[in-house]
């Protein structure tokens, strides 16, 4: 029964951290896992992003992203292009949590 529990509990922290949204942004494109473009309004945004203050508030893939400071913490590697059409996903940084949100979900898959 001991093994079982330990088990469940392995499992679903591999599950919250498969989905959790720690952020590395790279310097090079080649490096990257997804090209994000930030736009100048949320409506033109894939994604509204909220910057949380730590890392255990990055949780899911519902905009709540978490910049680590190494490449081995991320979850994704970002690079920040200058034009919109050489992105994979558009964001737009959002002041409150609960704005975070995906406003187009057929790209919620980039982010998984």
């Amino acid at each position: 029964m001991e093994k079982k529990i330990t088990l469940l509990i392995a499992f679903f922290i591999y599950i919250v951290s498969m989905s959790a949204q720690l952020i590395y942004s790279v310097d090079s494109e080649w490096q990257a896992d997804i090209k994000v473009y930030v736009v100048s309004s949320e409506w033109q945004a894939d994604l509204s992003v909220y910057k949380v203050g730590s890392s255990w508030q990055a949780k899911g893939n519902e905009g709540k992203w978490f910049f680590v400071d190494s490449e081995w913490q991320a979850d994704k590697k970002v690079y920040f292009v200058d034009s919109e059409w050489q992105a994979d996903l558009t964001i737009y940084f959002v002041s409150s949590e609960w704005q975070a949100e995906w406003n187009d979900k057929s790209k919620i898959h980039l982010m998984y």
